[in-house]
């Protein structure tokens, strides 16, 4: 099951599914289910189990053509265009990305870090697949992509021990974290760096948990122009979901809809010598096998 938002030549948000061969969406409204979801977050808060086993038993069974809505007639939006919260975002979780890292920061001493790196990403709105992400070149030359699952909370928790962390989760989804380098490295810290207007770009849908074989074990990629510059798999994390959610989730409430990113692997522009920086008219394509990919051009 893979829950997306769209909408039909107007500015109205649409929560809808993937069919099976990902060429029509179906309208959450033409499910027999008890409650109405406004959006993505309210989906994910307010369904059942008896939901989503209606919403499986009808995607496995099919759909009359008058149910279903052809890709190509709408515009898939970020399946969580209005986070509830900032991103909880992880640096450095591939080894691979680390060592780039730590070469590429050598002038300001960035180490190995003892624990977890942690930063928060402000997304007052995210952006979907196929939308234009703003350079801001007056503000940064040096702007950069990074591939990352994001996990997407199902269900409030606190103190979660990273053995129960897949109850908590409603599932997966892929991020590209845009990033403003000279601001990250000049500030001391990747708030304002991660964070400007349209540096956010989640989708093209939710791939629900039980589509997924867990611990995951995903191909991660990512291409500029057609040209591969990351590849990896998620098996390869430094610390896995788990021991993130428990982590972040000691003394601190994980709510339905929050949006963890998970790290990027190797090949960021940052880490070429010399430097491959994105530049206007760019494509940047994020993959995830079992979820898809989204790609964007920089304007």
């Amino acid at each position: 099951m893979k829950f997306v938002q769209y909408n039909i030549n107007d500015e109205k948000e649409r929560l809808g599914l993937y069919t099976l061969d990902e060429r029509y969406v179906v309208d959450i409204s033409s499910f027999k289910l008890k409650n109405t979801f406004q959006n993505m977050t309210d989906f994910i808060k307010k369904s059942t189990a008896v939901d989503l086993n209606i919403i499986k038993r009808d995607l496995e069974r099919g759909f009359d053509e008058k149910h279903k809505i052809p890709v190509k007639d709408i515009e898939i939006l970020s399946p969580i265009s209005r986070p509830i919260h900032d991103i909880i975002c992880v640096g450095v979780n591939y080894l691979s990305h680390l060592e780039e890292i730590i070469k590429s920061f050598s002038k300001s001493d960035f180490k190995r870090p003892d624990h977890t790196i942690y930063f928060s990403k402000r997304a007052s709105k995210t952006i979907g697949p196929g939308e234009a992400i703003e350079g801001h070149f007056s503000l940064d030359k040096n702007i950069d992509y990074e591939v990352e699952l994001a996990v997407v909370i199902g269900k409030k928790g606190k103190d979660i021990k990273k053995d129960e962390a897949w109850d908590y989760i409603f599932g997966v989804t892929i991020m590209n974290d845009i990033s403003a380098r000279s601001l990250q490295q000049e500030h001391q810290q990747w708030f304002r760096g991660k964070s400007l207007d349209t540096f956010t770009v989640l989708g093209p849908g939710i791939v629900h948990k039980s589509c997924l074989k867990w611990p995951l074990e995903l191909n991660i990629s990512s291409k500029v122009n057609g040209e591969v510059r990351q590849n990896s798999n998620t098996r390869l994390f430094i610390r896995g979901i788990g021991e993130l959610i428990e982590e972040i989730s000691t003394g601190i409430t994980l709510e339905p809809g929050d949006v963890i990113a998970t790290g990027t692997p190797a090949g960021v522009g940052m880490g070429f010598d010399p430097p491959k920086f994105l530049k206007s008219g760019d494509v940047v394509q994020c993959e995830i096998e079992c979820i898809g990919f989204i790609s964007n051009q920089i304007i």
